[in-house]
């Protein structure tokens, strides 16, 4: 099966949010759909793993290997994706005892899940430690958490392709900075990027995306933590009144982590005149509703 085979491609398309921006403001509001192209291996998860998947392929490895939570959406993506290219995949599964639905479809896409401690977890990014788990399955490609690799950022910075020039401002949820600093690493300069973090104190993720982007980019780029409603993975009253307002409106769901999220932010924003009149805004829909 061909890489492509996975997704439909065909569904990323920029659907208008009519009436999501005040009247008065003329700002139009779009969303692209990532979440369309595939019911698991959805929204930015694919592109940021197809050069991790293509690079075990050429390299004849048995599999891949890599790290999420028992509600981690790229777990099941990984799955998923490994499966079409018939490629075995290891899981390494943060904490002890957990079972959800999402593990249960790793499961039964082949994904072997091998839970550890949150302790041990927290050394994910320790070389010493990725050593002795790389000899453990020495014919496995490593891809960390979230997909954050140059792999990853190259697949991401695909996403761009999608995203026309005449949006002044692209908008998009942010985990790890993998796939923002890939799609703005691949916009015209003119074009402006927000990032939104949702979880408590996410702004650190400023100086992680600072590694990634030329420094005298910092114009076109910004990031906010001010709208996590909780924390990470929290949800409000709030935020779960606006979830099923939008999917009564826009006839397609949001995910609870990101997205919903990013775009309650975005609606406080335009409440606040943060935004020029007569604005275009794209905000990418990044998949992840399994976990939902």
């Amino acid at each position: 099966m061909a890489i492509t085979d996975a997704v439909d491609l065909s569904k990323l398309w920029a659907q208008p949010l009519n009436n999501f921006a005040p009247p008065e403001s003329n700002i139009t509001v779009s969303m692209l759909r990532l979440d369309a192209i595939h019911p698991e291996i959805s929204g930015n998860k694919w592109f940021k793993l197809k050069y991790n998947i293509t690079a075990a392929k050429d390299n004849n490895c048995h599999g891949v290997l890599t790290f999420g939570g028992p509600y981690s959406n790229h777990l099941i993506a990984t799955a998923a994706y490994a499966h079409a290219q018939q490629l075995s995949s290891i899981g390494i599964l943060r904490g002890l005892g957990a079972d959800t639905s999402v593990l249960a479809q790793c499961r039964a896409y082949g994904m072997a899940l091998l839970p550890i401690s949150r302790e041990e977890y927290a050394l994910k990014e320790n070389i010493e430690w990725l050593g002795n788990l790389q000899a453990k399955h020495p014919n496995y490609l490593i891809i960390p958490e979230g997909g954050a690799n140059d792999a990853g950022r190259l697949g991401a910075g695909d996403i761009a392709k999608y995203i026309p020039a005449d949006y002044n401002y692209v908008l998009l949820s942010i985990g790890t900075g993998t796939s923002f600093a890939g799609i703005r690493l691949r916009l015209p300069k003119a074009q402006k990027m927000i990032g939104f973090a949702p979880m408590k104190g996410g702004i650190y993720l400023k100086e992680v995306l600072r590694n990634w982007l030329p420094t005298n980019t910092e114009d076109n780029w910004q990031l906010t933590d001010r709208f996590h409603f909780g924390g990470f993975g929290k949800m409000t009253n709030e935020l779960a009144d606006f979830m099923q307002d939008f999917e009564q409106q826009y006839e397609f769901p949001l995910d609870r982590v990101y997205t919903a999220k990013m775009m309650l932010g975005l609606k406080q924003l335009l409440q606040e005149g943060y935004f020029a009149k007569g604005a275009q805004l794209l905000c990418i829909h990044t998949g992840g509703l399994t976990g939902n």
